[in-house]
């Protein structure tokens, strides 16, 4: 089963990222913000971490960065997640090592074209 880190400080959304994920068979833990993710990725490397950018105590791209220098380039894959939608914020993102970006509010169909992209669910067009 893979496993999937959801880090947003709305517990709203990371409840639809759950729902949206479980279903898809991941199995999903969450994290408030990107210091309890870091926490969270020390004590099990998750496969996916759903992001969130604009948050209290360590940022997206914080936590980003700090997650890259750790643990490499490639593992975990990290998918930012926001409102930010400014080319120049998409372009830093993925500079710091995201592999992805979705924009808010998405809804499963996005969010299962961008697993499908990072080699995450089987490609249901095959």
């Amino acid at each position: 089963m893979l496993d999937c880190l959801v880090v947003d400080d709305s517990r709203t959304v990371r409840r639809a990222a759950r729902r949206m994920l479980e279903a898809r068979g991941f199995e999903v833990r969450e994290a408030e913000d990107g210091q309890q993710a870091l926490e969270a990725c020390r004590a099990a490397l998750p496969k996916l971490v759903l992001l969130d950018w604009n948050m209290p105590v360590m940022d997206g791209i914080t936590f980003l960065r700090h997650a890259r220098e750790e643990f490499g380039p490639d593992e975990p894959r990290i998918m930012l997640c926001t409102t930010e939608s400014d080319f120049s914020r998409i372009v830093t993102a993925l500079e710091s090592g995201a592999q992805e970006y979705i924009m808010k509010p998405f809804d499963d169909a996005i969010l299962a074209g961008k697993l499908e992209v990072l080699g995450l669910l089987p490609d249901e067009a095959a």
